[in-house]
């Protein structure tokens, strides 16, 4: 009799995740028409189904809640970064402008000449620094996001989303950028639906 009641339970089961699949496959394939027609070409019903299949559990959205925290607080962190560095860099250029004033009210009119041409290359070195400082982050940054992505592919790549995988080529980013915001959304319909009910 307990073999009958398992089979009977592993059936139940069964159904009820053929009718999630169904479901998330319904909902993805109406979620489809929002995006351009180049990509709607691209996710075939393979596709979608196998992305229908790695949703059914809920783990899927869980693991993308929690690569969107880790990218909102990687880009905070870079933004604060950014923001401590040009404050640094306008706290200087304050500091020479204040120094370059009280050295031209102090100067005798014989060395003004020589005194202005001074000011004038520091002002340039610092300039210079500036702009490099600036551009070493910035080089920083765009290598942080990069990592980022790649940390994302590899990440949903192993949890089994179709679609995800190492690469660099801006049309197939675009494609797992359109897979993500196709998972959130349904995520967020499935929500709102819960809260509903």
């Amino acid at each position: 009799m307990e073999t009958y009641s398992g089979a009977y339970c592993e059936q139940t089961d069964s159904a009820k995740q053929q009718e999630r699949h169904y479901y998330l496959l319904s909902e993805l394939q109406m979620l489809v028409k929002d995006l351009p027609s180049s990509f709607q070409q691209r996710l075939s019903h393979t596709t979608l189904s196998d992305l229908a299949l790695a949703l059914i559990d809920g783990t899927v959205y869980e693991i993308v809640q929690g690569l969107l925290e880790i990218q909102h607080l990687t880009e905070r962190n870079l933004y604060n970064q950014r923001q401590k560095l040009h404050s640094e860099h306008r706290a200087l250029k304050q500091e020479l402008v204040r120094k370059h004033k009280e050295a031209l009210q102090a100067c005798k009119s014989h060395n003004l000449a020589v005194l202005r041409m001074n000011q004038q290359a520091e002002t340039e070195a610092l300039e210079q620094r500036v702009k490099e400082e600036q551009s070493m982050m910035d080089e920083k940054i765009v290598v942080e996001l990069d990592q980022k992505v790649v940390d994302q592919q590899t990440t949903l790549e192993k949890a089994g989303v179709p679609g995800f995988y190492r690469t660099t080529s801006s049309q197939e980013l675009t494609m797992q950028m359109n897979l993500l915001e196709l998972i959130l959304k349904l995520q967020q319909k499935e929500s709102q639906s819960r809260s509903l009910s």
